[in-house]
């Protein structure tokens, strides 16, 4: 779990799964995989996707508030 939390921590910081990957040095797929993990477990969309942009949803920017102190 705590890998996942910090899967979300840096997609979030970079708002790109590649990125976030290359901080972690993990591959992408293990990045989507985690961040799936994640949001079926909590039962919300954490991350807005398209083809080009990451970006949070609304749910995502306070999960993302609630988490910072516990990995900081």
């Amino acid at each position: 779990m705590l890998e996942d939390l910090q899967a979300f921590r840096a997609v979030a910081f970079h708002k790109s799964f590649v990125k976030a990957a290359k901080e972690l040095k993990v591959s992408n797929s293990v990045i989507t995989r985690r961040i799936a993990r994640l949001e079926e477990h909590l039962g919300i969309k954490l991350l807005q996707r398209s083809t080009r942009q990451v970006g949070l949803t609304e749910l995502g920017e306070d999960y993302l508030q609630q988490i910072s102190e516990v990995l900081s």
